[in-house]
């Protein structure tokens, strides 16, 4: 028999099971994570996709509303304001922090004024990107931690402002452990080598955990949803455990359906239980929409064994396939749009 580097190996299911196409959400949908600008597409955002073939393209999956997490700052927050004025009555955009000025006598009072003026010009949201903890540091040489005391400011003006955080402070925990034979992860992070974190000097994933929960804590008044289902979709029993402590957490499936549908009994009786705090997201960008299928049918079907991604998009996250979790009707109204409206203030008579 001939031998087979691990590259090479791409074997074919013989399984024979039904397969449910389904071409647009069964309810209306609200996508809460979805990237339109120069984080996931570059500088030229604006000349790789079209508005208005955006807008139909989300109507035919039945997407009604998106939230845009590149709102960025200053200029780039103007000239994304700018992009997508046309299409605000169904773009959310959230607008970033800049920390790199952590360390400013007056950096509380900067933020303040920011998120102030950012709301007034239609920022409905913050977003908070894992880069403040993995990479950025202060001018000690400290990586900042979401917990510091010195971020109080933002999370105090979202609750004043009444408009929700969504952050993302973890990787998948593969990301964190060493890439050898026992990383279920390892083509993935050999494809993306700059994606594997837990250097001697960066945090831990226990210790981002430890900030996560801190930061929740110390501001029970801010609504956060803490992105790729509560930064740890392999262990949902931890989720669930927080989701009991922290009123004021939600979550998004933004990128983790590979992670929900290989646990599917687990994962219908999670979102049966805590079908008020969870969020639909996706991660798309206008340019690739494609992943909605996936979500739909692992959210509306029992289908079995199926991938979790689209044919060409190799390595992926793991050699697994998923299963549907047949989410009940009112739950699916829940995930799909009734939370979101509920954090970003839309009137819910828009999508009954």
């Amino acid at each position: 028999m001939k031998e087979l580097l691990l590259s090479e190996y791409k074997p074919v299911s013989q399984c024979v099971t039904k397969e449910t196409h389904i071409t647009k959400a069964k309810f209306k949908v609200i996508d809460i994570h979805e990237h339109m600008g120069k984080l996931v597409l570059g500088d030229n955002y604006q000349d790789q996709y079209d508005l208005i073939q955006y807008e139909q393209e989300l109507k035919r999956l039945n997407v009604h509303h998106v939230v845009n997490l590149d709102g960025v700052w200053g200029h780039e927050f103007t000239k994304m304001m700018k992009h997508t004025e046309d299409l605000k009555h169904m773009i959310s955009t959230f607008v970033w922090i800049d920390v790199s000025k952590i360390d400013e006598p007056d950096f509380s009072e900067q933020v303040k004024t920011h998120l102030h003026e950012a709301y007034a010009k239609g920022a409905r949201g913050i977003k908070m990107w894992k880069v403040i903890s993995l990479n950025q540091k202060d001018r000690a040489g400290n990586y900042i931690r979401t917990d510091d005391d010195r971020l109080q400011v933002v999370y105090e003006t979202a609750a004043e402002l009444n408009i929700p955080i969504l952050i993302h402070i973890a990787d998948p925990v593969a990301f964190f452990l060493p890439i050898d034979e026992t990383n279920e992860r390892y083509e993935e992070l050999g494809e993306n080598p700059d994606w594997a974190f837990g250097k001697p000097d960066q945090y831990s994933f226990q210790e981002l955990m430890e900030m996560q929960d801190n930061m929740i804590r110390k501001n029970p008044k801010t609504n956060f949803i803490v992105a790729h289902f509560g930064s740890y979709a392999e262990n949902l029993a931890h989720v669930a455990q927080r989701l009991d402590q922290f009123p004021n957490m939600y979550i998004d499936i933004a990128a983790r359906i590979a992670e929900l549908g290989r646990v599917p009994y687990s994962s219908r009786e999670f979102f049966l239980k805590y079908s008020n705090r969870i969020l639909y997201g996706t991660d798309c960008t206008p340019i690739n929409l494609r992943a909605h299928h996936k979500y739909f049918r692992f959210l509306e079907t029992y289908d079995e064994y199926f991938e979790y991604q689209e044919e060409g998009e190799e390595p992926g996250q793991g050699r697994w396939r998923i299963y549907g979790i047949g989410l009940p009707d009112e739950v699916l109204k829940d995930v799909y749009y009734r939370n979101a409206c509920k954090l970003l203030n839309l009137d819910i008579n828009q999508f009954e």
